[in-house]
């Protein structure tokens, strides 16, 4: 690499930013974060920006060469009042449509825009059907928030440059997030799994992720909507089972009925009760060989 290239990045501070800016720095790039607050990652400079008021440092955007967009509200962070839920959107769409106002403004050419999204596309559902990237987004509201989240990068499609649109499944990582909830109650011998346990979890390591980002930079191939999942399906009662084997206890699963589940989240409980199985195989075909293809592997991994 001749010239060190520049990845922006929103939502740096977060779960994926933070292993993906460790990533980038380890292999040369120059990394900026925007970030509605004052955040220091060490060597990486961070510029502040309100999507809100469309506030954005005009002078950010004349030499960078990738955009990645991670911002967006968290989807378990709060009750899903329609207060909350205009905030989950406009977190998304109106944050990449700044990027790009700010990009378009600019005058300057990026190489790649790369954008997060995630399988709620397909919507929350638990069926027979293996989703792929074609399949058109579902109108339940994950399904919407991720369709528009998706056509505002498609900004930058229409502009000619080149977007990818990554599509992820749970983020597996033992420090936040899904799998951090986990094991707290694992440690002392509990795993319990939402309604019946009959819905697939379509998950991924945080490593797999990251590195499919990174895929994203480097390959000029790559273009549109790619799913970001590990290629075997489980269902979430196999997924427990696999964790209480890993940690060497028994199986104690305890219920966690879906009528209780629905009362105390109201409608947010259907991304906890349902869930279908997600192919990873665009991603397989574009080259990427996945570092943990399996939950047994990949969680005897997170718990070293």
């Amino acid at each position: 690499m001749s010239k060190a290239n520049k990845v922006l990045i929103t939502g740096g501070s977060g779960l994926v930013g933070k292993y993906l800016t460790s990533m980038l720095l380890a292999e040369g790039y120059i990394v900026k974060h925007l970030s509605r607050r004052h955040n220091s990652f060490g060597t990486v400079r961070v510029h502040q920006w309100d999507p809100d008021k469309g506030i954005a440092d005009d002078a950010i955007f004349k030499d960078i060469d990738f955009i990645i967009h991670l911002a967006g509200e968290n989807l378990s962070g709060k009750r899903w009042s329609a207060r909350q839920k205009e905030v989950i959107m406009r977190s998304r769409v109106d944050s990449a449509r700044l990027l790009f106002e700010k990009t378009d403004k600019s005058g300057h050419k990026l190489k790649a825009f790369i954008s997060a999204s995630a399988v709620g596309y397909y919507g929350s559902v638990t069926s027979g059907r293996i989703f792929k990237e074609d399949n058109p987004p579902s109108d339940d509201f994950l399904g919407s928030v991720c369709r528009a989240w998706e056509e505002a990068a498609n900004l930058f499609a229409s502009s000619g440059i080149r977007t990818v649109k990554i599509r992820s499944g749970v983020v597996l990582e033992k420090n936040s997030g899904v799998l951090a909830s986990l094991l707290v109650p694992a440690h002392y011998g509990i795993f319990s799994y939402p309604g019946n346990g009959k819905h697939y979890l379509s998950w991924i390591h945080i490593k797999d992720l990251c590195a499919i980002y990174m895929k994203a930079l480097h390959d000029e191939e790559m273009s549109g909507a790619y799913n970001a999942v590990a290629p075997h399906y489980t269902q979430y009662r196999v997924f427990m089972k696999t964790l209480a084997m890993v940690k060497g206890k028994r199986f104690f699963h305890p219920p966690l009925p879906a009528v209780l589940l629905k009362l105390f989240f109201g409608e947010m409980s259907q991304m906890i009760l349902t869930g279908s199985r997600i192919s990873p195989e665009k991603i397989i075909q574009a080259g990427y060989s996945f570092l943990f293809d399996n939950p047994h592997n990949a969680l005897n991994d997170l718990q070293n």
